[in-house]
């Protein structure tokens, strides 16, 4: 009896057993808030951590053979011929080209289909449309590269040369067109989200003014939204970019500057593809399809920068 009153006395809000024990539960809860802010911020810096560890792998294996490199006929010569004995070239101005003039036809086909595709599935459709619609949209973005590679090949290939009558139906307009298929649903979610996240509010209050649908959409969520859908265009631009096996398999793998189309090309992701399972290590070819690695790396950096100066300069505004 006299132990039970000594151990609610103990145990009592006032009494120093009580302080103590909320004292260690107050030190465990800013430990264990302490680890999780440690953790978090280690997931963060992580990334850049990896960032800087691929680029210095791509800079190790290829900065060899920046000593012996002229960077004017890197960069603009057209001539690349990396495994010739006693004249070997590595111009890659060609593969330069082709790798721009693949991306941007390819962006001009899947901006207006990407965009379009998110507007329609996040204003107009509704129900089993609309969950069966992006369904569809999320099993094109898990097609495998070297299937739409297949397709571009077998498919697409004999429909191009038999529709625009060209001799050769692996090129650039066959790439582009993959491209574009494999960008849209990048483009349609990120699009569809970017739309969703416009307050209902503003919706509500346009209606109240008398809008019709395509002036709601057209001047009051497409600009509310321009963050988002341009976030959701430079995605899709990426993509395109970092692209391999359907570009090497779909545009023809050939060095040179188009002048239309329909002329075969070769961009710098297939060069690497195709190339570096067949150089011997430390090579001058091996080194070069390295500094190729750090081209492809400078150009998306630019890429993200000026992605984000844009959408610094639009907040701004």
């Amino acid at each position: 009896m006299q132990a039970n009153v000594t151990d609610q006395k103990a145990a009592a809000p006032g009494s120093a057993a009580a302080t103590r024990l909320k004292q260690q539960r107050g030190r465990m809860e800013m430990l264990g808030e302490r680890a999780i802010e440690v953790l978090i911020h280690l997931c963060g810096f992580s990334a850049i951590i990896f960032v800087f560890g691929i680029f210095f792998f791509v800079f190790r294996e290829g900065a060899p053979f920046l000593a012996k490199l002229n960077f004017g006929e890197f960069l603009f010569s057209t001539e690349w011929f990396p495994t010739s004995q006693t004249h070997a070239k590595y111009g890659v101005g060609a593969l330069i080209v082709g790798t721009l003039s693949v991306t941007g036809l390819a962006m001009v086909i899947a901006v207006p289909f990407g965009l379009g595709a998110a507007v329609f599935v996040s204003e107009f459709c509704t129900g089993k449309a609309k969950e069966t619609l992006k369904v569809v949209i999320e099993l094109l973005a898990a097609i495998p590269s070297v299937v739409w590679g297949f397709i571009g090949l077998t498919v697409m290939a004999p429909i191009i040369i038999k529709t625009f009558q060209v001799p050769i139906g692996v090129n650039m307009f066959n790439g582009a067109l993959l491209l574009a298929l494999m960008s849209v649903p990048i483009m349609v979610s990120i699009g569809e989200d970017a739309l969703k996240a416009v307050p209902d509010s503003y919706r509500e209050a346009a209606i109240a003014m008398g809008a019709t649908k395509w002036q709601l959409i057209w001047r009051v969520l497409l600009p509310a939204a321009k963050n988002g859908l341009l976030a959701a265009v430079l995605l899709g631009v990426g993509r395109a970019i970092g692209e391999t096996m359907a570009v090497l398999m779909a545009t023809g793998h050939s060095v040179r500057i188009p002048h239309s189309i329909f002329d075969p090309v070769r961009t710098l992701t297939a060069t690497i593809a195709a190339e570096l399972g067949e150089t011997s290590k430390g090579s001058d070819h091996y080194q070069s399809l390295f500094l190729i690695g750090i081209l492809l790396f400078s150009i998306t950096f630019v890429v993200n920068l000026a992605a984000d100066l844009i959408v610094k300069g639009i907040k701004k505004k």
